[in-house]
């Protein structure tokens, strides 16, 4: 699914023109990475969790020269679906556990 087939579901599920799909598609979007970027934890029960996580430096390699590169530390965005996501997408799983 990509950002402008979002835009069209939103749109869909109500009264509302493209432009306003959009506005509130980005409105979302920016809440998110806005909230992320402060440090902030998302939650959406049902749908599950952003985080931020601290990657710490280390040595890689280049794969084209084999040379060794120092990789900075850096935060990255996480995703934790939640249970309920889960079990929505594999239901085998979810009735085998019950």
């Amino acid at each position: 699914m990509t950002k402008a087939d979002l835009v069209e579901k939103v749109t869909g599920a109500g009264d509302l023109t493209r432009r306003d799909g959009e506005v509130i598609v980005e409105t979302i979007f920016d809440a998110v990475i806005g909230a992320l970027k402060s440090g902030d934890k998302i939650e959406i029960r049902g749908f599950g969790s952003f985080r931020i996580r601290q990657r710490n430096p280390r040595i890689g390699r280049n794969p084209k020269s084999g040379e060794r590169v120092e990789v900075p530390a850096k935060k990255v965005p996480y995703f934790k679906p939640s249970k309920e996501l889960r079990d929505l997408v594999n239901p085998k799983e979810a009735k085998s556990a019950a």
